[in-house]
Protein backbone atom coordinates (compact mmCIF):
# COMPACT_ATOMS: atom_id res chain seq x y z
CA UNK A 1 0.00 0.00 0.00
CA UNK A 2 1.50 3.30 -1.19
CA UNK A 3 3.16 4.49 -4.38
CA UNK A 4 5.13 7.49 -3.17
CA UNK A 5 8.72 8.29 -4.11
CA UNK A 6 10.15 6.13 -1.31
CA UNK A 7 8.16 3.09 -2.43
CA UNK A 8 9.09 3.56 -6.09
CA UNK A 9 12.80 4.12 -5.39
CA UNK A 10 13.49 1.64 -2.58
CA UNK A 11 10.73 -0.92 -2.05
CA UNK A 12 9.31 -1.92 -5.43
CA UNK A 13 12.77 -2.55 -6.98
CA UNK A 14 13.56 -5.02 -4.19
CA UNK A 15 10.20 -6.77 -4.50
CA UNK A 16 10.77 -7.09 -8.23
CA UNK A 17 14.31 -8.43 -7.70
CA UNK A 18 13.02 -11.00 -5.21
CA UNK A 19 10.18 -11.90 -7.59
CA UNK A 20 7.57 -11.41 -4.92
CA UNK A 21 4.11 -12.22 -6.37
CA UNK A 22 2.47 -8.82 -5.81
CA UNK A 23 -1.26 -9.06 -6.53
CA UNK A 24 -2.49 -5.58 -5.54
CA UNK A 25 -1.24 -2.03 -5.28
CA UNK A 26 -3.41 0.22 -3.14
CA UNK A 27 -3.49 4.00 -2.87
CA UNK A 28 -6.20 6.44 -1.86
CA UNK A 29 -5.72 8.81 -4.79
CA UNK A 30 -7.66 7.84 -7.93
CA UNK A 31 -5.19 9.90 -10.00
CA UNK A 32 -2.19 8.00 -8.64
CA UNK A 33 -4.08 4.74 -9.03
CA UNK A 34 -4.54 5.44 -12.74
CA UNK A 35 -0.81 6.17 -13.14
CA UNK A 36 0.10 3.00 -11.21
CA UNK A 37 -2.19 0.89 -13.40
CA UNK A 38 -0.20 2.00 -16.45
CA UNK A 39 3.19 1.50 -14.81
CA UNK A 40 2.58 -1.89 -13.17
CA UNK A 41 1.01 -4.16 -15.72
CA UNK A 42 -0.41 -7.44 -14.44
CA UNK A 43 -1.03 -6.01 -10.95
CA UNK A 44 -4.48 -4.90 -9.86
CA UNK A 45 -4.56 -1.32 -8.63
CA UNK A 46 -7.26 -0.41 -6.14
CA UNK A 47 -8.21 2.40 -3.77
CA UNK A 48 -9.83 -0.04 -1.34
CA UNK A 49 -7.77 -1.66 1.42
CA UNK A 50 -10.83 -3.75 2.33
CA UNK A 51 -10.70 -5.42 -1.08
CA UNK A 52 -7.18 -6.62 -0.32
CA UNK A 53 -7.91 -7.77 3.20
CA UNK A 54 -10.95 -9.75 2.08
CA UNK A 55 -8.85 -11.69 -0.44
CA UNK A 56 -7.88 -15.04 1.11
CA UNK A 57 -4.94 -15.40 -1.29
CA UNK A 58 -3.16 -12.46 0.32
CA UNK A 59 -0.71 -13.55 3.02
CA UNK A 60 1.05 -10.27 3.75
CA UNK A 61 0.76 -6.54 3.13
CA UNK A 62 3.49 -3.94 2.64
CA UNK A 63 2.64 -0.42 3.80
CA UNK A 64 4.52 2.75 2.89
CA UNK A 65 1.96 5.54 3.06
CA UNK A 66 1.80 8.90 4.81
CA UNK A 67 3.30 8.48 8.31
CA UNK A 68 0.23 10.10 9.85
CA UNK A 69 -1.95 7.35 8.37
CA UNK A 70 0.25 4.41 9.39
CA UNK A 71 -1.37 3.58 12.72
CA UNK A 72 -4.93 3.31 11.36
CA UNK A 73 -3.76 1.27 8.37
CA UNK A 74 -1.65 -1.02 10.55
CA UNK A 75 -4.53 -1.60 12.98
CA UNK A 76 -6.84 -2.56 10.13
CA UNK A 77 -4.37 -5.01 8.62
CA UNK A 78 -3.51 -6.59 11.96
CA UNK A 79 -7.23 -6.95 12.64
CA UNK A 80 -7.49 -9.08 9.50
CA UNK A 81 -4.84 -11.50 10.77
CA UNK A 82 -2.57 -10.96 7.76
CA UNK A 83 1.17 -10.40 8.08
CA UNK A 84 2.30 -6.79 8.05
CA UNK A 85 5.41 -4.93 6.96
CA UNK A 86 5.06 -1.21 7.62
CA UNK A 87 7.55 1.55 7.02
CA UNK A 88 8.59 3.73 9.93
CA UNK A 89 7.00 5.13 11.92
CA UNK A 90 4.32 2.47 12.47
CA UNK A 91 2.57 4.81 14.91
CA UNK A 92 3.00 8.14 16.65
CA UNK A 93 3.24 7.19 20.34
CA UNK A 94 4.15 4.47 22.81
CA UNK A 95 0.47 4.11 23.65
CA UNK A 96 -0.37 3.37 19.99
CA UNK A 97 2.57 0.97 19.79
CA UNK A 98 1.12 -0.91 22.78
CA UNK A 99 -2.25 -1.17 21.06
CA UNK A 100 -0.66 -2.59 17.92
CA UNK A 101 1.27 -5.15 19.99
CA UNK A 102 -1.98 -6.20 21.68
CA UNK A 103 -3.64 -6.64 18.29
CA UNK A 104 -0.81 -8.88 17.09
CA UNK A 105 -1.46 -11.19 20.04
CA UNK A 106 -5.24 -10.96 19.80
CA UNK A 107 -5.45 -11.78 16.10
CA UNK A 108 -2.50 -14.14 15.91
CA UNK A 109 -0.61 -12.15 13.27
CA UNK A 110 2.07 -14.50 11.86
CA UNK A 111 4.62 -11.75 11.12
CA UNK A 112 4.56 -8.03 11.92
CA UNK A 113 7.62 -5.88 11.47
CA UNK A 114 8.51 -2.21 11.10
CA UNK A 115 10.76 -0.87 8.37
CA UNK A 116 13.80 0.05 10.44
CA UNK A 117 16.17 -0.73 7.60
CA UNK A 118 19.36 0.40 9.31
CA UNK A 119 19.08 -2.56 11.69
CA UNK A 120 19.45 -4.82 8.64
CA UNK A 121 22.31 -2.92 7.00
CA UNK A 122 25.47 -5.04 6.51
CA UNK A 123 27.57 -2.45 8.38
CA UNK A 124 25.22 -2.64 11.35
CA UNK A 125 25.38 -6.42 11.46
CA UNK A 126 29.19 -6.36 11.44
CA UNK A 127 29.25 -3.69 14.13
CA UNK A 128 26.65 -5.42 16.31
CA UNK A 129 28.57 -8.69 16.16
CA UNK A 130 31.90 -7.11 17.09
CA UNK A 131 30.45 -5.02 19.92
CA UNK A 132 29.31 -8.21 21.65
CA UNK A 133 32.98 -8.91 22.37
CA UNK A 134 34.13 -5.35 23.01
CA UNK A 135 32.96 -2.99 25.71
CA UNK A 136 31.77 0.38 24.35
CA UNK A 137 32.85 3.35 26.44
CA UNK A 138 31.21 6.15 24.51
CA UNK A 139 29.94 7.22 21.12
CA UNK A 140 29.28 10.37 19.14
CA UNK A 141 26.60 10.43 16.44
CA UNK A 142 25.60 13.12 13.96
CA UNK A 143 22.41 12.93 11.88
CA UNK A 144 22.31 16.02 9.66
CA UNK A 145 19.73 16.83 6.98
CA UNK A 146 17.99 19.75 5.33
CA UNK A 147 14.66 21.17 6.50
CA UNK A 148 11.64 18.91 6.89
CA UNK A 149 8.45 21.00 6.76
CA UNK A 150 6.18 18.18 5.61
CA UNK A 151 5.94 16.14 8.79
CA UNK A 152 7.06 15.37 12.35
CA UNK A 153 10.84 15.45 12.27
CA UNK A 154 11.16 13.48 15.53
CA UNK A 155 9.06 10.46 14.53
CA UNK A 156 9.71 10.67 10.76
CA UNK A 157 13.44 11.47 10.68
CA UNK A 158 15.10 11.40 14.08
CA UNK A 159 13.55 8.02 14.84
CA UNK A 160 16.37 6.55 12.72
CA UNK A 161 19.37 7.61 14.86
CA UNK A 162 17.42 7.20 18.10
CA UNK A 163 16.44 3.67 17.14
CA UNK A 164 19.98 2.96 15.99
CA UNK A 165 21.60 3.76 19.32
CA UNK A 166 19.00 1.80 21.29
CA UNK A 167 19.49 -1.14 18.92
CA UNK A 168 23.27 -1.08 19.41
CA UNK A 169 23.56 -0.12 23.08
CA UNK A 170 20.19 -0.86 24.69
CA UNK A 171 17.75 1.27 26.64
CA UNK A 172 18.76 4.92 26.90
CA UNK A 173 18.35 7.47 29.67
CA UNK A 174 18.54 11.18 28.84
CA UNK A 175 21.15 12.96 30.97
CA UNK A 176 21.14 16.20 29.00
CA UNK A 177 19.16 17.83 26.21
CA UNK A 178 19.03 21.14 24.38
CA UNK A 179 17.01 22.21 21.36
CA UNK A 180 17.43 25.16 19.01
CA UNK A 181 14.76 26.26 16.53
CA UNK A 182 15.88 28.06 13.39
CA UNK A 183 14.10 29.96 10.66
CA UNK A 184 11.97 28.07 8.12
CA UNK A 185 11.12 25.38 10.68
CA UNK A 186 14.60 23.85 10.88
CA UNK A 187 15.69 22.46 14.23
CA UNK A 188 18.83 21.23 15.96
CA UNK A 189 18.71 18.92 18.95
CA UNK A 190 21.67 18.01 21.15
CA UNK A 191 21.34 14.94 23.37
CA UNK A 192 23.42 13.33 26.08
CA UNK A 193 22.40 9.71 26.62
CA UNK A 194 23.43 6.95 28.99
CA UNK A 195 23.08 3.24 28.21
CA UNK A 196 24.32 1.55 31.37
CA UNK A 197 28.10 1.99 31.28
CA UNK A 198 28.06 3.57 27.80
CA UNK A 199 27.69 7.33 27.32
CA UNK A 200 26.68 8.95 24.05
CA UNK A 201 26.22 12.34 22.42
CA UNK A 202 23.93 13.01 19.45
CA UNK A 203 23.47 16.00 17.18
CA UNK A 204 20.17 15.67 15.31
CA UNK A 205 19.53 18.53 12.92
CA UNK A 206 17.45 19.64 9.96
CA UNK A 207 19.44 22.88 9.71
CA UNK A 208 21.97 21.52 7.21
CA UNK A 209 21.19 20.57 3.57
CA UNK A 210 19.74 17.55 1.80
CA UNK A 211 22.50 17.85 -0.80
CA UNK A 212 25.10 16.98 1.82
CA UNK A 213 22.91 15.06 4.30
CA UNK A 214 25.00 12.71 6.41
CA UNK A 215 24.88 10.17 9.20
CA UNK A 216 28.14 9.43 10.99
CA UNK A 217 29.10 7.73 14.23
CA UNK A 218 32.29 7.18 16.19
CA UNK A 219 32.27 4.43 18.83
CA UNK A 220 35.07 4.28 21.38
CA UNK A 221 35.68 0.85 22.95
CA UNK A 222 38.39 -0.31 25.33
CA UNK A 223 40.22 -2.04 22.49
CA UNK A 224 39.74 0.41 19.63
CA UNK A 225 37.60 2.93 17.77
CA UNK A 226 34.91 2.24 15.15
CA UNK A 227 33.80 4.81 12.60
CA UNK A 228 30.73 4.39 10.43
CA UNK A 229 29.64 6.75 7.66
CA UNK A 230 26.24 6.70 5.97
CA UNK A 231 25.98 2.92 6.37
CA UNK A 232 28.47 2.68 3.48
CA UNK A 233 31.81 2.62 5.23
CA UNK A 234 32.89 1.00 8.49
CA UNK A 235 36.45 1.16 9.80
CA UNK A 236 38.23 0.03 12.96
CA UNK A 237 41.38 1.52 14.49
CA UNK A 238 43.01 -0.50 17.24
CA UNK A 239 44.34 1.37 20.26
CA UNK A 240 47.99 1.00 21.27
CA UNK A 241 48.86 -0.99 24.37
CA UNK A 242 49.11 0.66 27.80
CA UNK A 243 51.52 -1.60 29.78
CA UNK A 244 51.24 -0.95 33.52
CA UNK A 245 48.93 1.96 32.74
CA UNK A 246 51.63 3.79 30.74
CA UNK A 247 50.36 5.39 27.47
CA UNK A 248 52.94 3.86 25.15
CA UNK A 249 51.91 6.02 22.21
CA UNK A 250 52.60 9.17 24.21
CA UNK A 251 56.07 7.97 25.22
CA UNK A 252 57.25 6.16 22.10
CA UNK A 253 54.92 7.44 19.40
CA UNK A 254 52.42 5.40 17.44
CA UNK A 255 51.37 5.03 13.83
CA UNK A 256 47.73 3.94 13.94
CA UNK A 257 46.38 1.80 11.14
CA UNK A 258 42.72 1.48 10.30
CA UNK A 259 41.08 -1.70 9.07
CA UNK A 260 38.27 -1.32 6.56
CA UNK A 261 35.49 -3.67 7.65
CA UNK A 262 33.06 -2.58 4.95
CA UNK A 263 33.07 -0.11 2.07
CA UNK A 264 30.56 0.21 -0.73
CA UNK A 265 32.27 -0.11 -4.12
CA UNK A 266 30.78 2.57 -6.36
CA UNK A 267 32.55 1.18 -9.44
CA UNK A 268 31.27 -2.40 -9.57
CA UNK A 269 27.46 -2.45 -10.17
CA UNK A 270 26.50 -5.52 -8.16
CA UNK A 271 23.68 -6.09 -5.68
CA UNK A 272 25.88 -5.73 -2.60
CA UNK A 273 27.23 -2.40 -3.88
CA UNK A 274 23.78 -0.92 -4.42
CA UNK A 275 22.64 1.63 -1.84
CA UNK A 276 19.36 -0.24 -1.47
CA UNK A 277 21.44 -3.14 -0.18
CA UNK A 278 23.95 -1.22 1.98
CA UNK A 279 21.17 0.82 3.61
CA UNK A 280 19.39 -2.39 4.64
CA UNK A 281 16.23 -2.22 2.50
CA UNK A 282 17.03 -5.44 0.66
CA UNK A 283 17.70 -7.50 3.77
CA UNK A 284 14.65 -6.29 5.69
CA UNK A 285 12.23 -6.94 2.82
CA UNK A 286 13.77 -10.34 2.13
CA UNK A 287 13.44 -11.24 5.82
CA UNK A 288 9.74 -10.35 5.77
CA UNK A 289 9.06 -12.29 2.57
CA UNK A 290 10.93 -15.34 3.85
CA UNK A 291 9.02 -15.32 7.13
CA UNK A 292 5.65 -14.99 5.38
CA UNK A 293 6.56 -17.86 3.07
CA UNK A 294 7.65 -20.03 5.98
CA UNK A 295 11.35 -19.90 5.18
CA UNK A 296 14.00 -19.56 7.90
CA UNK A 297 14.82 -15.92 8.63
CA UNK A 298 15.04 -13.49 11.53
CA UNK A 299 12.93 -10.44 12.29
CA UNK A 300 15.12 -7.70 13.81
CA UNK A 301 12.40 -5.05 13.96
CA UNK A 302 9.30 -6.51 15.58
CA UNK A 303 6.99 -4.04 17.29
CA UNK A 304 8.13 -5.45 20.62
CA UNK A 305 11.72 -4.33 19.94
CA UNK A 306 10.62 -0.73 19.32
CA UNK A 307 9.56 -0.10 22.93
CA UNK A 308 12.83 1.54 24.00
CA UNK A 309 12.86 3.73 20.89
CA UNK A 310 9.35 5.05 21.49
CA UNK A 311 10.02 5.51 25.19
CA UNK A 312 13.06 7.64 24.32
CA UNK A 313 11.12 9.74 21.78
CA UNK A 314 8.35 10.39 24.28
CA UNK A 315 10.89 11.44 26.90
CA UNK A 316 12.36 13.88 24.39
CA UNK A 317 8.92 15.31 23.60
CA UNK A 318 8.12 15.75 27.28
CA UNK A 319 11.37 17.50 28.07
CA UNK A 320 11.41 19.81 25.06
CA UNK A 321 7.74 20.73 25.40
CA UNK A 322 7.92 21.23 29.14
CA UNK A 323 10.91 23.56 28.84
CA UNK A 324 9.94 25.29 25.61
CA UNK A 325 10.85 28.79 26.76
CA UNK A 326 14.23 27.69 28.00
CA UNK A 327 15.10 25.37 25.14
CA UNK A 328 13.91 27.28 22.08
CA UNK A 329 15.82 30.11 20.53
CA UNK A 330 14.80 31.52 17.18
CA UNK A 331 17.37 32.92 14.78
Amino acid sequence: MGIGSHSIANLYPVLAHLRVPVKYICCRSTTKAAVAAEKFSGIKVTTSLDEILEDNEIAGVFVSASPAAHFDIAAKILGSGKSLFIEKPPCSSAEELGRLKDMIILHGTPTAMAGMQKRYAPATQILKSRLRHQRPISYNMKYLTGSYPEGDMLSDLFIHPLDYVTFLFGRAEITGIDSVSHSHGAKTMMLLLRHGDTAGTLELSTAYTWTEASETMTINTRQGVYRIRNMEELTYTRKPATPFGIPADKVFGHHPTSTCLLSRNNFIPTTINNQIYTQGFYNELKAFCDLVEGKPSKCLSSFETLQDTYRLMEDIRTRTHGNADKMKRTF
